[in-house]
């Protein structure tokens, strides 16, 4: 009797190359990290990845964590990140990231729309107490029985995760390996408002391919992931697109230039993947002769109606990939020509490569009847984006959808037939990888008080970022603070001349 095809996961892809190579290098911490988390930077080769995965999946699973349930995440982009979220899978849980600028109002509604009964996070980060913010969270969602964290000084009743790393493993259990299986809840901000976003480890790869196979990643190649891993993009740009290649992952936490100059050199890099207006920012510095070993580099656009107008790509040794993000639903990759300049996107099914005949299909771009972008294909979520079911027809079936609304503003390039994205979604802003709705801007600025300023401006790194008068700027911090944002999100709050 045949057996029926099951798909890779996550940890499949980690176990063949340690199988492989168990004694190449497989992560590489930011050189920064003692400044970021108190932390030195480790180099760990497969085997020792392995080991400290095997230990953390038998914790929680001694811990009492069952089968399926979601264990939630806020960790910068160090080693721990990788190791917890490897870990999780192997013990058969479900991941939820939680980024690093999330509000406590956010974390708990996170936690209890998951239903999440651990949090893992770490005890600093840039000086921020989140190992406070994780017990602060943790306190409002019924569901979380366990929180950790990896750093010194946590708060009582945190369990110390650098403690499980130091000791032998324990206590595991059998995980049917199955890319089917739901792997990951990450968070999106629409029309509709906060949306949780899960995804099959399938889904996951998907997009890591979508890229690998459009930038042309070589096997064994070393990545720089200068990109948040918070959100799909980012495991997929990181995680996913590292164990496609089999090589090492080199992480750096977004951003400092120099420090991510040295590591790229120090590690003799091969990809960068980063912002893709950081990436230019690069490439227009003599890339080649500043760091010489880079041969790809793939830009991350948060904001994707900025490429078409984008500046020319003038490093020929290491091209240019442009990957379109839109939220949490998905993405699509176009490797730049000889001219550096951005591709056109046609509509239909797009190949990984794009423009090699007969690849495998990465997935459907279209123009809806809204004049909006529209997305299908096995990395888009389609189900968490269903739209609503009208008051008083719930009895009433509704007519399947078989893609998502992106939410973008789009037509069609009469004299090429391109796609071309002109908006992002009314209604909603982002600041980094930060969506809110404009209403919580509103909100935000009537807590302000009489005579003062906050807005936000558009900004060609991070789609917006928050602007005020200077002399309202200790009365915002204070306000914002009320409010529960993160002091990471505080720190956003700029005036009009770029002081704090």
């Amino acid at each position: 009797m045949n057996q029926p095809a099951v798909s890779p996961t996550l940890d499949t892809l980690f176990q063949r190359t340690l199988m492989r190579q168990p004694h190449a290098t497989a992560l590489l911490d930011p050189l920064n990290k003692a400044r970021v988390t108190g932390h030195q930077p480790r180099r760990m080769s497969y085997a020792e990845a392995d080991t400290a995965i095997e230990a953390l999946s038998a914790y929680f699973v001694e811990s009492g964590l069952p089968a399926n349930s979601v264990i939630a995440i806020q960790l910068p982009a160090t080693v721990e990140f990788v190791l917890t979220v490897l870990a999780a899978h192997r013990a058969g849980l479900v991941v939820a990231v939680l980024p690093l600028l999330w509000r406590h109002a956010e974390l708990t509604a996170a936690l209890n729309r998951t239903a999440a009964r651990a949090i893992v996070t770490m005890s600093k980060v840039d000086g921020v107490s989140y190992a406070d913010l994780a017990m602060h969270a943790a306190a409002e969602a019924f569901s979380i029985r366990h929180v950790c964290g990896f750093g010194t000084d946590l708060p009582e009743g945190m369990a110390s995760l650098d403690e499980v790393l130091a000791r032998p493993p324990g206590t595991t259990r059998a995980v049917i390996q199955d890319g089917r299986k739901a792997a990951m809840i990450s968070f999106d901000v629409t029309a509709e408002g906060f949306r949780p976003v899960p995804r099959p480890h399938f889904s996951l790869i998907a997009g890591g391919l979508a890229m690998s196979l459009e930038a042309d990643i070589k096997q064994g190649a070393t990545v720089m992931a200068a990109f948040t891993p918070m959100s799909f993009a980012g495991l997929a740009s990181s995680l996913a697109v590292w164990l496609l290649s089999g090589g090492a992952l080199a992480l750096h936490h977004p951003f400092e230039n120099d420090v991510l100059e040295q590591q790229i050199n120090e590690h003799e890099c091969e990809v960068l993947i980063a912002p893709a207006q950081l990436a230019l920012r690069l490439g227009d510095s003599d890339l080649a002769a500043r760091m010489p070993t880079l041969r790809n580099v793939i830009g991350l656009w948060r904001a994707p109606e900025q490429v078409a107008a984008s500046d020319a790509w003038i490093a020929p040794h290491a091209p240019l990939t442009d990957v379109y993000l839109f939220g949490e639903a998905g993405l699509f990759g176009a490797r730049r020509g000889e001219d550096g300049m951005p591709v056109a996107v046609m509509p239909g099914p797009h190949g990984a490569p794009r423009e090699q005949s007969g690849s495998s299909i990465a997935g459907e771009i279209l123009l809806t009847p809204k004049g909006t972008l529209g997305l299908r294909g096995a990395m888009v979520p389609i189900g968490a984006y269903a739209p609503p079911q009208p008051v008083g027809e719930t009895l009433i079936a509704q007519p399947p959808r078989d893609y998502v609304d992106t939410g973008y503003a789009a037509r069609l390039d009469r004299p090429s037939g391109a796609i071309c994205i002109t908006a992002p979604p009314s209604g909603i802003m982002a600041v980094g990888g930060y969506r809110f709705l404009s209403n919580d801007l509103q909100e935000w600025a009537r807590r302000l008080g009489q005579g003062a300023l906050l807005t936000a401006l558009p900004d060609r790194l991070s789609g917006h970022r928050l602007a005020g008068r200077a002399q309202d700027n200790a009365r915002a911090r204070e306000a914002l603070n009320e409010l529960g944002l993160n002091p990471l999100m505080v720190e956003a709050f700029r005036d009009r001349s770029g002081a704090a």
